[in-house]
């Protein structure tokens, strides 16, 4: 990857990181790779999801964003809301529909260390 190429996918990790809705969504529009993922495996709707951006879950995973993609930690997006208790996050993934028993732990067994339910229970 060119270092323009990785500068280009820093600033998109950091929208998702910091929720810049309508930023990202364009630069996704534009033809930028919705499951774009970071050496650690987290795409950007991982990190827009573990950082508790609903209407930006929602438009990646209307655009295509694979909602039950496994980063390299065996988490999917939904696990990394119920774990940051993002509840807002979690019924949009959960609308979007994703497996709350994918991934390990699972966004289930996560709400389960916590005490938790998740909103379908």
């Amino acid at each position: 990857m060119t270092d323009d190429a990785q500068a280009f996918a820093a600033r998109l990790f950091d929208l998702a990181r910091t929720g810049d809705t309508a930023a990202l969504l364009d630069q996704i529009d534009a033809g930028a790779p919705v499951d774009l993922a970071d050496a650690q495996g987290s795409t950007l709707l991982t990190l827009a999801a573990y950082h508790g951006h609903a209407d930006l879950v929602a438009g990646l995973a209307q655009r295509g964003a694979d909602v039950d993609r496994i980063s390299g930690r065996g988490q999917t997006p939904l696990a990394g809301a119920v774990f940051k208790q993002h509840d807002d996050v979690i019924r949009v993934l959960l609308a979007a529909g994703a497996d709350p028993d994918a991934g390990a732990p699972s966004a289930r067994q996560t709400a389960e260390m916590f005490g938790r339910a998740l909103p379908e229970d």
